[in-house]
């Protein structure tokens, strides 16, 4: 039997008495205002006398649904209409708590049954707790084992799928390409990497241990015992593998520069097109070492020591000493007097050395000369003698 009935009394309990009388496909249609003093049991598995507890309005069947439908139809309001679902309907579902944009069709919040405790939270500041009552950030994931943020692409947008994982744990902070076999192509260990340990600034220049003013594209700094090294290093066995290439249209924008921390001197090498050029350099001005190029090595430097390179020929700049004092000075130092020591495994400065070697070539070739004289002289006295 259907029945509508249309009550005009505003006493919402007499409305309710009055719909008792009728089937359950019977309709209550009651206008005005009302209100009920307890607790309202709505569903077609409410018992006479529910045992409410503490809950003001219970809904109680196997198909558990509250919609909002919203009858605006001028275009300027909100027209939009909801619904609250408890649960799947059909065999075999899930079980859960979910909002359900109703005009469109479908879900944009659930809870499943299950979740663990304070699983969401939005305390009094806004922040968004994950796994905690007390957030301490704008969003804090707290769990047992590895708290993770997953960015997923699922291919919907017709972009290739791709999967990014950002997470940290006891070993460190990480990001994981979980796509690509869970590999880990950032992380940071735990420890207590000081600050700006990596640092990008407004200009794009990187900083490795140089504060947070990077001077320079790439700029490393560290200010502890140990030395600030950088190293290359190809595992790979490829020939003719390139682990350092500078490219430029302009000779003078391919350079490698060394330079003490005060600014004031400097080395370099210029590599150019067709050789490679080591210089000293001031502030004020350069001081070429080394040219390298296919015609060979050309250097400049340092004076020879004792006594300035070429100058042995003239006596009124260099007064060479004698075959004698030199030998002397030779096998009592174990050295050449212009080479001076070079001991085993030890570097040694190549310009000075060449021009040592230089330098006790010429005097050699002097006592050379000194020496034929004196063996011509002595063969002109044997003649004499013997003749």
């Amino acid at each position: 039997m259907t029945c509508k009935t249309i009550l005009k009394s505003t006493a919402l309990a007499a409305v309710m008495a009055t719909a008792s009388t009728y089937s359950a496909q019977a309709v209550t249609w009651h206008t005005g205002a009302g209100s009920i003093d307890g607790s309202l049991c709505v569903g077609n598995d409410c018992p006479s006398t529910p045992a409410f507890g503490f809950d003001t309005v219970r809904l109680q069947e196997n198909n558990l649904r509250l919609h909002f439908d919203d009858t605006s139809v001028a275009a300027s309001f909100p027209p939009n209409d909801w619904r609250l679902y408890a649960n799947d309907s059909a065999n075999g579902g899930s079980s859960y708590f979910g909002v359900e944009d109703a005009t469109a069709g479908r879900f944009v919040f659930r809870v499943f049954a299950g979740a663990r405790s304070n699983a969401l939270t939005v305390d009094s500041q806004g922040d968004l707790g994950l796994g905690t009552t007390t957030p301490a950030t704008d969003i804090d994931i707290k769990i047992g084992d590895t708290p993770t943020v997953r960015l997923q692409q699922d291919g919907t947008s017709g972009f290739t799928p791709q999967t990014w994982d950002v997470a940290g744990n006891e070993a460190g902070f990480f990001i994981r390409d979980a796509t690509s076999g869970s590999t880990l192509p950032f992380r940071i260990l735990t420890g207590g990497a000081p600050s700006a340990s990596l640092l990008i600034d407004g200009d794009g220049n990187v900083g490795i241990g140089a504060g947070t003013s990077p001077d320079a594209e790439l700029h490393i700094s560290r200010s502890d015992a140990s030395a600030t090294r950088m190293i290359i290093e190809n595992t790979n066995a490829v020939d003719q593998a390139v682990q350092i290439r500078l490219i430029s249209d302009s000779n003078d924008n391919r350079r490698i520069i060394a330079r003490d921390s005060g600014g004031a001197t400097e080395s370099q090498i210029s590599l150019n097109n067709d050789s490679i050029v080591l210089a000293g350099a001031t502030v004020s001005g350069a001081n070429l070492w080394a040219t390298v190029d296919a015609t060979g090595i050309t250097t400049q430097g340092p004076t020879c020591d004792p006594g300035p390179c070429d100058k042995v020929f003239d006596p009124e700049v260099y007064e060479v000493e004698s075959i004698e004092e030199h030998a002397a000075f030779m096998w009592e130092n174990q050295y050449l007097w212009g080479v001076g020591p070079t001991g085993p495994d030890q570097p040694f400065n190549v310009t000075e050395k060449t021009a040592g070697i230089l330098h006790e070539l010429e005097k050699a070739h002097i006592y050379i000369e000194q020496l034929h004289h004196r063996i011509e002289a002595l063969e002109t006295a044997l003649d004499v003698d013997g003749g």
